[in-house]
């Protein structure tokens, strides 16, 4: 998924401003919320506005989502309306139909809307025809521009809660382009079940998330650790299910102190993706075919090469952007389905990043910096981008062997499996301690890694090795649980 920030949580700052703010902090999305002063959709500059913001996500490498609840932009007196369920909707298809062309132009995955309070002269089943007719009417505009949309379920809104957005949906025949935004403090505040589950139950129909903390029967906008949203599981579901799109920071009434919060906000995430286990999911049958790799120069790979050439610095742009560019696909899918063994396509890509890396930095021979900035790539990144730096570091030139060492001892504490299989790879085998790779091998058969992954282990493998896990082995049948058969494998290929 690609963390982001919504523009909205920045009413204070030039779009520009913040854009590059967000992008600054390691963000690598953008909720952006269509606003009087943040691209405007009724100005008369619009198509330049749009060419303009366009190039500048490009630049920034930022993905994003078009968001459609300002509070005043379509009428100065009353906040948020004309809503869909309203007298007079109009006005708000209208709004919605100028998001998706604006998302169109934009690149954006998706534009986000809401249904709107139901006025008190508005009986719920006429209220239910408008937002069926008035949602129809927009999903004939997001067909002309390919763009989805997300419904999003508000608390106090006619659509409140994930079941009436997911049977609208069916109601209208499942179209392909109606999806689903989830705000994740919604599901804390009004939803009968967490944050996780309604993630499981909307699965393959969400296409925006928005990230943020609540209390039950609140709905105020908190930051992390402020109320009981669990954030760790929350993200780990989303990793579950394969979610890839854009999910975003929301609070807008931190305004005030945007920077401040919105890096607050990135530590807290990077911190709840590193202690979540990553839920590990087959491969999909990604179209990039993996024979590029060593074969064909991929086009936008040569490109981030060739930038990395001229700026090293680059590399922290173009790091996180190495999956959605060239694909995550198994090098070897029929027999390591997982990568977990041989690695993935963005795994290699990012090891040539790294090699360009290398060359650079160590023809200045600069090679504390060099190992600063793998230690920076593999610290802010998130667990692809970890899988890369480990499996990198035996290109690397031996100078930055001591940094490798406490990262692949970091790895080896985590319970993903992905990481794990990555840290006990060659460079492992060159460089750990006999302590340090014993109890690796050890962690990969807690975990369920398949020792195939672990390079050397034939030749690394003593006498302790087998004590500690035949120590395992024994504890396991003690306790009446199965052995691993790599367990067993082992202890018996040795008298």
């Amino acid at each position: 998924m690609r963390l982001g920030y919504g523009t909205n949580g920045f009413a204070n700052h030039r779009l520009d401003d913040a854009l590059r703010i967000i992008a600054d902090l390691g963000y690598s999305s953008v909720a952006l919320t269509l606003d009087h002063h943040h691209l405007d959709p009724f100005g008369d500059d619009l198509t330049k506005q749009v060419d303009h913001v366009a190039n500048l996500l490009d630049r920034l490498d930022l993905r994003s989502v078009v968001e459609t609840g300002a509070r005043y932009l379509l009428d100065p007196t009353h906040k948020h309306h004309p809503t869909l369920v309203c007298d007079e909707p109009e006005g708000r298809i209208d709004f919605l139909v100028r998001a998706l062309r604006i998302a169109a132009g934009l690149g954006s995955d998706a534009v986000s809307f809401w249904s709107g309070i139901r006025p008190s002269t508005v009986d719920p089943e006429t209220a239910w025809r408008r937002m069926r007719a008035g949602v129809g009417e927009v999903l004939e505009a997001a067909a002309d521009v390919d763009v989805p949309l997300g419904l999003e379920p508000e608390p106090g809104m006619f659509v409140e809660h994930l079941s009436d957005a997911l049977r609208l949906r069916e109601e209208l025949g499942a179209p392909a382009l109606f999806g689903i935004t989830l705000d994740v403090g919604h599901c804390v505040a009004v939803e009968p079940v967490d944050a996780p589950t309604c993630i499981r139950r909307a699965a393959d129909l969400l296409v925006n998330i928005q990230l943020d903390d609540m209390r039950p029967g609140v709905h105020e906008h908190l930051e992390f650790g402020e109320g009981e949203l669990d954030l760790r599981a929350t993200l780990a579901a989303l990793s579950e299910i394969g979610y890839t799109g854009v999910a975003a920071v929301e609070l807008p009434r931190h305004s005030h102190a945007a920077p401040v919060v919105a890096a607050r906000a990135f530590s807290a995430l990077q911190t709840a993706l590193h202690h979540a286990p990553a839920p590990v999911t087959p491969a999909t049958g990604d179209d990039h075919d993996p024979e590029w790799v060593s074969t064909v120069d991929h086009p936008w790979l040569v490109e981030a090469e060739q930038k990395v050439r001229r700026d090293p610095k680059s590399v922290a742009a173009l790091f996180p952007a190495v999956g959605r560019k060239v694909g995550r696909a198994p090098l070897r899918p029929e027999t390591d389905p997982q990568g977990l063994v041989h690695g993935t396509v963005d795994d290699l890509a990012r090891t040539r990043l790294l090699t360009v890396l290398s060359e650079v930095l160590d023809s200045d021979k600069d090679s504390g910096k060099l190992s600063e900035e793998i230690a920076q790539l593999y610290r802010y990144g998130d667990d692809a981008e970890r899988r890369g730096v480990l499996r990198g570091l035996s290109a690397l030139p031996a100078a930055t062997v001591p940094a490798g060492v406490e990262l692949v001892k970091d790895a080896l504490r985590a319970n993903d499996i992905r990481l794990v299989a990555a840290a006990m790879g060659d460079f492992a085998a060159a460089h750990l301690d006999a302590h340090s790779w014993r109890h690796g091998v050890l962690k990969c058969l807690f975990v369920g890694v398949p020792l195939a992954a672990v390079s050397e282990l034939d030749s690394r493998t003593d006498d302790e090795l087998l004590r500690m896990v035949g120590d395992y082995a024994e504890e396991r049948r003690a306790a009446g649980r199965e052995v691993p058969a790599d367990a067993v494998t082992l202890l018996e290929a040795r008298p």
